[in-house]
């Protein structure tokens, strides 16, 4: 039964990384941290990397913290916060890198609604080159407008 509980925490905390992804994107990326995140509303950069891909780190070093604590004295609860951190961070890599931005070349022939959804708001949010009135800071769940086909 505790394994039950602990998927529970796994997906829990995978849902809430959405709402902290967004709050973090707003308030911190378009905020004090724009420093980082400037680079990335730049249309073709030229480097494998940007000042951006910091941001990987930051939300990496949590849920690296959790999986130490979470096996220490024995396997608790704190490993599966880690492991859903680490599940969205997987989910937004696979879709904010690969998907969207197309830093890797998988995924290129995608015909899903939901993808295609995200892959418009996503571009709306990068109509803003700069730092003020940007829209669309959620990453899996966006606005419904985004998923309507054009008339």
């Amino acid at each position: 039964m505790i394994w039950f509980y602990y998927i529970l925490i796994t997906l829990g905390v995978f849902i809430t990384m959405e709402g902290i992804t967004w709050c973090t994107h707003k308030y911190i990326m378009h905020g004090f941290g724009w420093f980082l995140h400037e680079d990335h509303h730049q249309p073709g950069y030229p480097h494998v990397f940007e000042k951006n891909d910091a941001f990987f780190v930051v939300f990496a070093i949590p849920s690296i913290l959790l999986f130490y604590f979470g096996i220490r004295p024995e396997l608790n609860f704190l490993f599966f916060i880690g492991l859903g951190i680490l599940f969205y961070g997987i989910a937004y890599f696979l879709v904010h890198d690969v998907l969207i931005h197309r830093r890797f070349k998988w995924f290129k022939n995608t015909n899903n609604q939901y993808l295609k959804g995200l892959r418009k708001a996503h571009k709306i949010h990068h109509k803003h080159l700069d730092k003020p009135d940007g829209e669309c800071f959620g990453m899996l769940f966006v606005p419904f407008k985004y998923f309507k086909k054009r008339q």
